[in-house]
């Protein structure tokens, strides 16, 4: 996957050459003495060199290290907005090659402040994009144009219009995306969709989605912008706010940021963890391409203080196979299929993907459950639905890159996913049932609702900023 190894473009360079639309690289000489590490399957000519955007608490704790545990993926560059977060992602790679090879020197992890410079490097294959939610699109697409794979954090949009947009242009380029919804490649997740789809419960009528809301949190004054953190470039395509450090991110350690609780960058629960249990739940219900036909909330918001996003929450989604989803903090965290012949419950276990998960162990439910045991013992015929097996969600992302096959959590899929997220989110800030077309994707007759399947972005950022 590696190429000859090329200098980078200096910063300096980067926004002369951008602003004359042009763009050029220096070729390093090739050295006459070639060592023997350079030859076998360990070659890095067979590595995926991989640039990480965003080095905060999901790309350190999950990303990271999920993609260095494998041996074909060679993480050689990392970029962030904040300088520590930078230095610490860069010690962070380096640190876990010189343990794993014995050799301090095994791989130098270029820096950048700016992932459009990071896009500018002919030697990276693929990026990890572990950034805030409203960072997620516009990243994700200039990466495919740059000719760069992607692994993509949830959501993959903040809105039904520039969820389309990313899906459209990751098609269209054939890059290898892979969403982050890692539940897929979770055991117990697969094998409940295969029974349900194999019809193990009868006909599959209702699903109950257990997702908890966020509290509502203090009014926060007005802070200095960090030394070395560009504040500016991190609000991206949001409107600017006066900065303050719960609004953002810790800066010390790496807890769960505050972002998270502010609509302006994300939607809340609905979304964080949202996709992925909407992600499993249409597995089961054979429901990946499209979406609900109608759509009703009702929903708590704070009415004071920085974070704004819901608290407890109800929607109704109805679909038109004829079954029903309901999504509540109410119910236990996972996703209960419930047909005529009985049930089956799911969820992550005990399992977390980084140090602050919203759900501790010792509150998480039995991953894999049903009304009769014997439901989970059932074995799937040779000639019955089999669905994507996936050992790994970063390893599946990177034998793709290399088969160039379709990945188990693709880019439609994902956006069908967060489709879902988006337009109950819609459906809690109206008090009345919604009609939803899955395939305009657009609802029905309802002008207000329409409006909210964009938002403006302000520039230079945005997916509508975007040259094509």
């Amino acid at each position: 996957m590696s190429k000859e190894p090329k200098t980078s473009v200096s910063r300096r360079e980067f926004l002369s050459l951008t602003a004359k639309g042009a763009v050029a690289s220096t070729v390093i000489g090739v050295p006459t003495i070639v060592p023997a590490s350079v030859f076998g399957k360990n070659a890095p000519s067979n590595k995926i060199n991989i640039g990480q955007i965003g080095c905060g608490r999901i790309g350190r704790d999950h990303d990271m290290v999920g993609t260095l545990q494998h041996d074909v993926a060679r993480m050689i560059a990392v970029c962030d907005l904040d300088k520590n977060r930078l230095v610490d992602g860069k010690k962070l790679v380096e640190g876990y090659y010189a343990k794993k090879t014995g050799n301090a020197n095994y791989v130098e992890a270029k820096m950048y402040d700016d992932y459009r410079e990071m896009l500018l490097n002919k030697d990276i294959d693929a990026v990890i994009i572990s950034t805030p939610d409203h960072w997620h699109s516009q990243p994700a697409i200039e990466a495919a144009l740059a000719g760069k794979d992607v692994y993509l954090q949830k959501p993959t949009s903040l809105t039904i219009a520039e969820g389309r947009m990313l899906s459209d242009v990751i098609q269209k380029k054939g890059t290898i995306l892979q969403v982050g919804t890692q539940q897929r490649s979770s055991p117990q997740f697969r094998i409940a969709a295969e029974l349900v789809r194999n019809g193990r419960i009868g006909k599959l009528h209702t699903v109950k989605v257990g997702l908890p809301g966020d509290p509502s949190g203090p009014s926060a004054p007005t802070m200095p912008v960090p030394k070395g953190f560009n504040y500016d470039m991190w609000l991206g395509s949001t409107p600017e706010m006066p900065y303050t450090e719960i609004g953002v991110h810790p800066q010390q350690g790496y807890g769960r940021p505050g972002w998270l609780r502010i609509e302006q960058f994300g939607a809340g629960m609905i979304t964080g963890w949202g996709q992925h249990h909407f992600d499993s739940a249409a597995w089961g219900m054979d429901t990946e391409l499209t979406g609900p036909i109608s759509v009703q909330a009702v929903a708590e918001f704070p009415k004071s203080g920085l974070w704004n996003v819901h608290g407890d929450f109800m929607v109704k989604a109805e679909y038109a196979n004829g079954i029903t989803m309901y999504t509540s903090g109410g119910f236990p965290n996972g996703i209960r299929y419930e047909g005529t012949e009985g049930w089956i419950f799911v969820s992550r276990g005990d399992y977390v993907a980084s140090a602050s998960d919203p759900v501790s162990k010792a509150k998480s439910s039995k991953a894999l459950d049903a009304s009769d045991p014997k439901i989970l013992t059932s074995v799937i015929g040779e000639n019955e639905i089999h669905l994507y097996k996936s050992e790994e969600q970063h390893g599946n992302w990177l034998e793709c890159i290399k088969t160039r096959k379709a990945p188990i959590s693709p880019v439609e899929i994902g956006h069908r996913a967060c489709s879902v997220c988006l337009v109950s989110h819609i459906a809690m800030k109206l008090p009345r049932k919604l009609q939803w077309d899955p395939k305009a994707e657009r609802f029905v007759n309802d002008n207000e609702a329409n409006a909210m399947l964009s938002r403006p972005q302000r520039k230079p950022y945005g997916t509508t900023n975007i040259k094509m």
